[in-house]
């Protein structure tokens, strides 16, 4: 089977499309045949050896996936050749075929086709654990959404009117804050070209967002905290912007307010049941056509590079895919 290999720690240009071993399942395994693959921020970092987990070399990168069960190993009962699944498999996602743990396995249900089921696990599975589980966000509440054109972004502008609150997005360009409209955000915040703070307030009324979700970290993240209302939740996704922002810890006291972290992939580990539950409750969203996974490309297994690149640079608006 074809998949890309990542040999030496490096940019994505370094990766490479090679002919390897397919296996077969061991215990507790599930082989998969890849017909999607979504691609996300961790992939550029994880092949520059910049990411929190770091595999041994050489691997195949790529977490999420969305096929069809070629086989399994002993003792996996709930599923059978020929099922469609979706796995967050850790590793392996950019081939053609991946041998993933059953625990990460999912089925998919139906009417739903392989492309979204590939845009879905890490974006939705990050924000409904930062926004519903970690925040707690409530009908009528504010939320602020930083990065909101990205994937993490616009997944949480939709889980955030699901829930029923009013979202504010912010973004750098008037496009990709077209996109979060289309998206069912309330009010967008161009932080380019407008000032932050006062565009919150204005946004607000001078209360503030009692929940801001910040996947970019960099220059935006304190002027935002200091915007924050009182027993405010500051959501700290990710540092897409490149750098990891410190905050004067007297902001906290001032406003009664937290800094929340979110580790998505640990709160699968460790609150397995926690992390189905909500993956359910956002199938139904989608059913009831409450999420919408924006994909906004596709590209060969042979265009991984370029993928991550066009991420890397913020070209990429909602999910981009690899179709093998």
């Amino acid at each position: 089977m074809k998949a890309v290999v990542c040999k030496q720690w490096g940019l994505p240009d370094t990766l490479v499309v090679e002919d390897v071993p397919a296996r077969e399942p061991g215990p507790d395994e599930v082989r998969i045949r890849i017909r999607a693959a979504g691609v996300n921020f961790p992939d550029v970092l994880i092949v520059q050896k910049k990411y929190q987990i770091q595999p041994e070399l050489p691997f195949t990168p790529g977490t999420e996936v969305s096929g069809d069960v070629i086989s399994v190993g002993p003792g996996v009962t709930g599923f059978k050749p020929g099922d469609r699944v979706i796995s967050f498999c850790g590793t392996g996602a950019f081939a053609e075929e991946v041998v993933a743990p059953a625990r990460t396995v999912v089925p998919m249900p139906d009417g739903i086709s392989y492309e979204v089921a590939a845009a879905f696990t890490l974006t939705y599975g990050t924000s409904w654990h930062a926004v519903r589980d970690r925040a707690a966000l409530k009908a009528g509440e504010t939320m602020l959404v930083l990065g909101a054109a990205g994937g993490v972004g616009l997944s949480a502008v939709e889980i955030g009117k699901a829930i029923g609150a009013r979202v504010i997005a912010a973004a750098s360009s008037d496009e990709k804050l077209a996109i979060c409209r289309e998206h069912g955000a309330d009010a967008t915040i161009n932080y380019e070209r407008e000032d932050l703070r006062e565009a919150i307030k204005r946004e607000t009324g001078g209360k503030g967002p009692d929940v801001i979700y910040d996947p970019v970290g960099g220059k935006f993240a304190e002027p935002a905290f200091r915007s924050i209302a009182w027993r405010g939740r500051y959501l700290v996704i990710g540092f897409a912007a490149g750098q990891i922002p410190s905050l004067p810890l007297n902001l906290m006291l001032l406003k009664g307010a937290s800094v929340v972290g979110v580790f998505w992939g640990e709160f699968t580990k460790r609150e397995p049941k926690a992390n189905l539950a909500g993956m359910a409750e956002m199938l139904g969203w989608i059913r009831e056509g409450k999420l919408r996974p924006h994909i906004s490309r596709t590209y060969r297994l042979e265009e991984t590079a370029q993928a991550l690149n066009d991420m890397a640079a913020r070209k990429v608006t909602g999910k981009v895919l690899i179709v093998p």
